[in-house]
């Protein structure tokens, strides 16, 4: 009866805090279909009056979001890309070949995580000004291709693939990249997906370096939009939400489909690590 107890107990307290952290999101979403101006009322109602989705038909049709849901598309998607293949490849390497200085290296590696992005993205910004990429999709791409994080989280599960696996299938003839390719990417599956959802969800909402790289209007991400807007229609508080709508949308729909994966990769992770 005790455990019986403890258990509703805690399944309650689980329900709970869900419904607290699910408030703020169903708040938005209802303030997103708001006439304008029915969110400044006092108190603040919990749902609109008459659902309207004028807002997001105006971030649409005048706003431009599209074409911030399209560049923001791109360069997560983009990055996310890039940092699988250079993340694994980097990862794989670190812990399975054999090569000059590879702890060293990741050491190394592991030390530099201690000093803060905002400390190189000046230097980044002069080098890629040097390469005439200021203002490219690209110069929002580079900064996320590959990270320590990510060859740290691979390095970690690669360890976790037997070496008599890989020596059996050099003794039959397989190349490196056959191995890479064939072997060792289907192993780590779980922890990929869970590298993606990370690499994603970081060049989504990235904010900071998009507003330093990125200058024209139509190269801008969802996120710098939105700041742009709010100083735009700082009052419209329904158009705002329905802005937040957008950009939260996507991400929080790729979370729910893959969070099997996520939560099997860190669970293996925190296993095999």
């Amino acid at each position: 009866m005790n455990e019986r107890l403890a258990k509703s107990v805690i399944n309650g307290l689980l329900v709970g805090l869900g419904a607290l952290s699910l408030a703020p999101l169903l708040w938005m979403l209802s303030v997103s279909m708001m006439q304008p101006g029915e969110a400044s009322h006092f108190p603040p109602p919990l749902w609109p009056a008459a659902a309207t989705l004028d807002n997001y038909r105006e971030l649409f049709l005048r706003g431009g979001m599209g074409r911030y849901l399209l560049n923001s598309l791109v360069i997560a998607t983009a990055t996310t890309f890039l940092s699988l293949l250079l993340n694994t490849l980097a990862g794989y390497a670190f812990a399975k070949l054999q090569f000059a200085g590879r702890e060293q290296v990741f050491r190394g590696l592991l030390a530099a995580v201690v000093i803060p992005a905002q400390v190189a993205m000046m230097p980044l910004f002069l080098l890629l000004k040097q390469l005439h990429l200021v203002n490219t999709y690209a110069a929002a791409v580079v900064p996320g291709m590959a990270g320590i994080f990510g060859i740290f989280l691979v390095r970690q599960y690669a360890r976790s693939i037997p070496d008599e696996l890989l020596e059996a299938a050099r003794i039959d003839g397989a190349g490196e990249f056959r191995i890479f390719f064939q072997i060792v990417l289907p192993a780590l599956k779980p922890i990929l997906v869970t590298l993606a959802i990370f690499s994603f969800l970081g060049a989504w909402n990235d904010f900071m370096w998009p507003l330093i790289v990125l200058t024209d209007d139509h190269l801008h991400t969802l996120p710098v939009a939105l700041a742009s807007l709010s100083r735009e229609h700082v009052q419209d508080n329904e158009l705002m939400m329905a802005g937040s709508v957008v950009t939260v949308l996507p991400v929080l729909v790729l979370f729910l489909a893959l969070q099997r994966y996520y939560l099997q990769g860190l669970m293996a992770g925190s296993v095999k690590g």
